[in-house]
């Protein structure tokens, strides 16, 4: 499915069949999983001026337009299956033939929902993603509940997690590519802070999952290129209540009932009584600054050397 956008879309389309038939409402892919990740593996190498033209080429070709044909098949499948879908994509603008964007979809039965564009791409996803907006940075109002969410280290960004916060999330996605212990922790803390339901979704990559003709080298003697670590974490106590699914391809899933989320922002609301923003927000300062005051000693006076 590697570089190949139709086969990705066919295969989530697949995905999406096999979680209705669960009793799935909502399902949630891993970030850019159409067409490819561009991972540190192999991506830093990008960094040179020479070597990545076909891979550019073909990550190009392979990535989708918001609106476009395969984000209709999505929508079709949603409707037709009466399920929610968050996904993953590279997304290009015809008009911008120059810049891609790590994006995260949202659909519902009745269409398209959301759109954001990730706002920082992380280190050497720079060589192949623009930077994003503000953008859908607030949960939507669906049949199931509020949804929101970041993508991968924007998890980390404690002001765009505090903007998702002000809409009253329920759902919290967290599609990522990071499959270390220290994600699972960042996940965990988030529903606490957020009073939500966490739903990360790392990749699970084997290096059999890239066609023979890829065009740049992958790591010698390496079969995993993203171990996986799926999971859903319940608000109250952080508690992970499916998953961690790590080494192997599958779907971790569990029922959510969403008053736990109304119970665990009566403890802590990080926007209501917690959020303290008359406090904290000037503290910011209008012009970006820290706004906070600080108290430096006078400089001493130099000696008087006039005799």
């Amino acid at each position: 499915m590697v570089l190949d956008a139709e086969a990705s879309a066919e295969k989530a389309i697949e995905l999406l069949e096999q979680a209705k038939a669960d009793g799935v409402q909502l399902a949630v892919f891993p970030e850019t999983f159409i067409p490819v990740y561009p991972s540190n593996a192999w991506g830093r190498a990008a960094a040179s001026f020479e070597g990545f033209d076909e891979l550019w080429e073909r990550l190009w070709e392979n990535s989708i337009e918001v609106p476009g044909p395969i984000t209709e098949r999505l929508a079709e499948a949603c409707a037709r299956l009466d399920i929610h879908c968050a996904i993953g994509v590279n997304e290009r603008e015809p008009e911008r033939s120059g810049s891609l964007y790590n994006a995260l979809l949202l659909f519902g039965p009745n269409g398209l929902i959301s759109r954001h564009r990730k706002l920082m791409p992380t280190m050497h996803e720079r060589l192949f993603h623009g930077v994003g907006t503000i953008d859908g940075l607030a949960a939507s109002d669906t049949q199931i509940g509020r949804i929101g969410g970041l993508i991968c280290w924007e998890n980390m960004m404690p002001l765009a997690r505090y903007a998702v916060y002000r809409s009253r999330p329920q759902i919290w996605l967290a599609p990522t590519a990071d499959d270390t212990d220290g994600w699972l922790a960042t996940v965990r803390h988030i529903a606490l802070e957020s009073g939500a339901f966490v739903v990360s979704a790392p990749q699970y990559i084997p290096a059999s999952a890239f066609p023979d003709d890829f065009p740049a080298e992958l790591p010698e003697g390496q079969e995993v290129l993203g171990n996986g670590g799926a999971a859903i974490v319940e608000p109250s106590d952080a508690e992970v209540i499916a998953g961690p699914l790590y080494g192997e391809e599958g779907m971790v899933v569990a029922d959510c009932d969403l008053r736990v989320t109304l119970h665990a922002k009566r403890w802590f609301d990080p926007v209501g009584h917690y959020g303290r923003e008359d406090a904290l927000l000037p503290l910011l300062g209008e012009d970006g600054s820290n706004g906070a005051a600080s108290e430096q000693a006078p400089a001493p006076e130099a000696p008087d050397r006039s005799d």
